[in-house]
């Protein structure tokens, strides 16, 4: 049985962790490397780091935060914001992310997925998939979810995966910060759809809607951010709770 993984993910502006609802609104929600290393004594099993502002800023992410967490933690961690090129990924690789995600430069770029992947491996390319409903179909959104575009959840992940990406976040807008639970229909169809892992992200709002989105969702791993942030649920006592109900849960 593959193991379920629990990840906080730690939306980063101005150098602070933010969290906001469907995209917007956001508010302060502490230091990241601080809350990196609660994670990590918490038992994530991994965390994600995205620069929010980076490519609407046209700018990279900072390797110098980068270089204070990965001083922090022990676990494996995602940097994702404003990258464009492999030397960006070099960059953050060396200052010691484990992995990478890419987002509105993969939908600009997709020859830029096969470019990392071929480069680096696909072990490290995550690439993330913000979308939202409109007129029943799942539209793909760029630039922190301020751009609509042209592709379609379902065609653009098989593409991803195809290009050579390693895993997939798919974020539903829809349900980002609603604590309303994750959307389980797309996320089922997406992990019949792939071969690749799933993560989870947008709604969870219960220890309940982690094991739905494993279970219904087929999810192999799910994010949640303010949750964990403002310590409404303890990521040991989730895990717990999951293995409890059968689930296969990395205890320590």
């Amino acid at each position: 049985m593959i193991t379920k993984r629990i990840i906080p993910c730690l939306d980063i502006k101005n150098g602070r962790t933010v969290k906001g609802t469907n995209f917007v609104n956001l508010q302060d929600a502490g230091d990241p490397a601080e809350l990196a290393a609660l994670y990590a004594r918490q038992q994530a099993d991994e965390l994600i780091f995205l620069d929010i502002s980076a490519t609407n800023e046209e700018r990279k992410a900072l390797p110098s935060l980068i270089e204070k967490i990965a001083g922090q933690v022990d676990i494996p961690f995602t940097v994702g914001g404003g990258i464009k090129s492999k030397e960006d990924v070099r960059v953050l690789l060396n200052s010691g992310a484990d992995k990478i995600s890419i987002n509105s430069a993969a939908v600009l770029n997709p020859d830029l997925i096969n470019e990392l992947s071929e480069s680096f491996g696909s072990q490290c390319i995550v690439v993330a998939i913000d979308a939202r409903k409109v007129v029943n179909q799942w539209v793909v959104h760029t630039h922190g979810g301020q751009r609509s575009t042209d592709k379609k959840l379902f065609s653009w992940a098989k593409e991803v995966q195809e290009r050579g990406a390693g895993e997939i976040l798919f974020t539903s807008m829809d349900h980002d910060g609603t604590r309303q639970g994750y959307a389980l229909d797309p996320l089922a169809k997406l992990n019949d759809l792939l071969t690749i892992p799933v993560i989870a992200s947008g709604g969870a709002g219960s220890m309940d809607d982690f094991y739905t989105a494993f279970t219904l969702g087929k999810a192999d791993a799910a994010l949640a951010a303010s949750l964990f942030h403002f310590r409404e649920l303890e990521i040991p006592d989730l895990k717990k709770y999951l293995a409890g109900k059968g689930l296969s849960i990395r205890l320590n």
